[in-house]
């Protein structure tokens, strides 16, 4: 994109902005909100994320929150809590508690997690930690990765004739004594979406398998959405464990088990 295209792009979301009269709430001194920053592309922000963005002093973000979303918070104290798998990050307890010293400070706090803070983000557990303190916050909602990672590679999550569900699970615990029921959810015959499973990809998709799924069952397994790095392997539930690690993929990643994911080779023109 020229320079040309580019300013004239600008002007016309200013121009969008304006007549949409959004008024952002004022972030309060001791108070923190709870954000979410989405799949990855800044422009999957919200303009409520955005705002706070722009008015805290101090900020408590994921490793998974990109740089370019992390510098509009320009001239805030920063405080990485890591939470990417395998790799060192604050444990939850020391992250609640750095929330509460922070408020009762007087700071302006944003806590920012890749896509929603209550989908698998632990944001329940913060809100918890605030409201056993008395300390006023917020949620603001993000995209969810597991809803828009599926969008920004041709599957659509739910598709009229193929399914009337979609199941949001996590893949971390599989094999352990706090697995979820994998044979419950194969038995629904509703497609499943799977974070933070890349690890345990093999032992999911085994046990789908027990449960009674079909080896055919398309299967996607996708790595960075909606960012420049984003690469998806497509292939059914019997070998999608063995070409994702053909391929080299590793987390951050989403895993798809469903007919849906069979509507990727007509959308995206795949053949």
């Amino acid at each position: 994109m020229n320079d040309s295209a580019s300013n004239r792009i600008g002007r016309t979301v200013e121009q969008a902005l304006a007549r949409l009269n959004f008024k952002p709430r004022e972030l309060e001194p001791g108070h923190v909100w709870l954000a979410g920053a989405g799949p990855g592309d800044p422009g999957c922000l919200t303009l409520e994320v955005l705002a706070a963005l722009g008015q805290c002093d101090a900020l408590v973000y994921d490793a998974l929150v990109s740089t370019d979303v992390v510098a509009v918070a320009e001239g805030a104290e920063l405080f990485y809590a890591g939470k990417r798998g395998g790799q060192p990050s604050m444990k939850q307890d020391d992250i609640n508690a750095l929330l509460v010293r922070l408020a009762g400070q007087g700071r302006r706090v944003v806590r920012l997690k890749g896509g929603d803070p209550y989908i698998f983000g632990r944001g329940g557990e913060e809100a918890l930690a605030l409201a056993r303190k008395n300390i006023p916050f917020r949620v603001l909602s993000g995209l969810t990765s597991g809803l828009s990672a599926l969008a920004a590679t041709s599957i659509p999550a739910t598709m009229r004739g193929i399914n009337k569900a979609v199941i949001l699970a996590t893949g971390h615990a599989a094999g352990t004594d706090d697995d979820i029921d994998w044979a419950a959810i194969a038995r629904t015959g509703q497609p499943v979406v799977v974070y933070m499973g890349m690890a345990n990809l093999p032992i999911i998709a085994a046990a789908l398998l027990k449960g009674g799924l079909d080896p055919s069952t398309p299967a996607a397994v996708i790595v960075a959405a909606t960012t420049p790095q984003e690469r998806i392997v497509v292939a059914t539930l019997a070998t999608i464990a063995e070409k994702a690690a053909a391929a080299g993929l590793a987390s951050p990643a989403l895993i798809v088990i469903g007919d849906i994911v069979a509507m990727r080779a007509t959308l995206a023109g795949e053949r």
